[in-house]
């Protein structure tokens, strides 16, 4: 079995759920930090991808050159069949390789907000893990509208356009589904006090929140990836 490229954009990205879900089936895996300036494997050498998050805007080309080789890179996954899932920045990325904008969301949308899945999504395979108001993890602030030819799969309250599907392969979301509690432990590190205030809570709310209901954030996400993995297995 190739392995599953998972492709994060800062060096202190831990992969939330995801390495604990594919060695738990068993399926080999290898990460790619982009902002490295490491080369993408062949698409040839990999059975699926999963692109996470990053403090960048997908257009800022000029400043992270990465983000355009990686636009390409998913654009041509997408043409290959293989199977995608985007998240965050990663979500932006395929809505941006469909050639659609990714810009400023108005607001800065920040920990756990009800999700609203769509009637599609009761039929999907990955989003009919989610019930009408299940929580999910935000930090984000810019937004894309839906591509032409995808199935809009989940709104929010905040931002509208949460999760969708192109063609039988490839998603993409807003919201952070990967992350685990250690992941948000290190990213509220990672900004600090004031940073976490920039955004509009405090770091005592958001870890109120966080033991509140990181819980069941993350045993929707381990079956989610369990189902992604089995999607990823097929196609390989």
């Amino acid at each position: 079995m190739r392995p599953v490229l998972l492709v994060g954009h800062a060096d202190w990205e831990t992969f939330g759920v995801v390495p604990g879900t594919l060695d738990a089936e068993g399926l080999p895996w290898i990460e790619h930090l982009a902002h490295t300036g490491a080369v993408l494997p062949e698409l040839s050498e990999v059975s699926g991808i999963v692109v996470y998050g990053g403090i960048m805007n997908v257009d800022m080309t000029d400043e992270y050159p990465f983000l355009e080789t990686e636009r390409e890179y998913v654009r041509a996954a997408l043409g290959a069949g293989v199977p995608y899932l985007g998240i965050c920045l990663g979500g932006q990325m395929l809505a941006r390789a469909l050639h659609h904008p990714v810009y400023s969301a108005g607001v800065r949308e920040i920990g756990f907000n009800a999700l609203h899945p769509t009637p599609e999504a009761s039929e999907d395979p990955l989003m009919s893990v989610f019930d009408d108001g299940d929580v999910v993890f935000h930090w984000h602030e810019d937004t894309f509208d839906l591509p032409e030819d995808a199935t809009l799969l989940a709104t929010g309250d905040v931002v509208r356009t949460q999760a969708f599907r192109y063609g039988d392969a490839a998603w993409g979301t807003q919201f952070h589904l990967e992350v685990d509690r250690a992941e948000i432990d290190l990213w509220l590190k990672t900004a600090g006090d004031d940073g976490v205030r920039a955004w509009g809570k405090t770091r005592e709310e958001m870890e109120a929140e966080t033991d509140r209901f990181i819980d069941g954030h993350e045993e929707r996400a381990r079956a989610l990836f369990g189902r992604f993995w089995e999607i990823v297995r097929r196609s390989g």
